[in-house]
């Protein structure tokens, strides 16, 4: 429907155009159809360079199909036919430039399309990025957080571990320094006491002797004159 439309336009705007440029510029019937077949070269050339020798093949063969009659009318003197196969020519190959330029336009329309598509979704694609690389970076802060707590955290044991391994040694040397040195001597208290009828002696004597450790008390009595009586204590103390 396009097409015919197209043809139609431009088939009487050709047959306008040289009905009004004829008789002003008062050119011969040879002069217009040399002007006609030009004009359809032209346009038939331009519509081959453009592609709508593929795009609108059948307009662009019809097109050369008029002008080689046109050509052949005008070679045989037949002006006024030649004229019109070459309108006919023009209006053809002017159809079919239409059709390949609407056709540009509309695949140039889809790809711009696509294109804003593509740069949309790009555009989503890069946000999407950067979403996750923020996500990224916060976790990466997170655990830097927690490593740096987790170190204090082993850092503060260690001081512990080497407070206590301090403690343990000192408690060692403590102990150690103890067990060398020597026990003190128990301190060894004898009490004599001599009895007679004449008068009473009482008599005291403190050594210090080794003994058991456990506080020991004994008395001994000795054999002395009968008129006498010697009692001896000893009380033994640990130190």
């Amino acid at each position: 429907m396009f097409r015919r439309t197209l043809f139609v336009s431009l088939l009487a705007s050709s047959a306008l155009t040289m009905a009004v440029a004829g008789p002003a510029l008062a050119a011969s019937k040879s002069d217009r159809a040399r002007e006609a077949i030009a004009a359809a070269e032209a346009k038939l050339h331009t519509a081959e360079t453009i592609g709508a020798g593929t795009e609108s093949p059948r307009d662009t063969a019809e097109a050369r199909a008029a002008l080689a009659a046109a050509k052949e009318d005008f070679a045989a003197g037949h002006k006024d036919p030649a004229i019109q196969e070459a309108i006919r020519a023009q209006a053809l190959a002017d159809t079919a430039i239409g059709i390949s330029q609407q056709r540009k336009n509309d695949a140039l329309a889809s790809a711009r399309q696509a294109e804003r598509a593509t740069a949309d979704a790009a555009r989503d694609r890069v946000a999407a990025a950067q979403g996750q690389a923020t996500a990224a970076q916060d976790q990466a802060a997170a655990a830097q957080q927690q490593a740096a707590e987790a170190n204090a955290r082993a850092e503060s044991a260690q001081q512990s571990a080497a407070a206590s391994a301090a403690d343990a040694a000192s408690a060692r040397n403590a102990a150690a320094l103890a067990a060398a040195q020597p026990a003190p001597a128990p301190t060894v208290q004898t009490t004599v006491t001599t009895q007679g009828t004449a008068n009473a002696r009482r008599t005291t004597r403190t050594t210090v002797a080794p003994a058991p450790r456990k506080p020991t008390s004994s008395t001994a009595a000795a054999t002395v004159a009968p008129s006498e009586r010697v009692t001896a204590t000893t009380t033994v103390t640990p130190q």
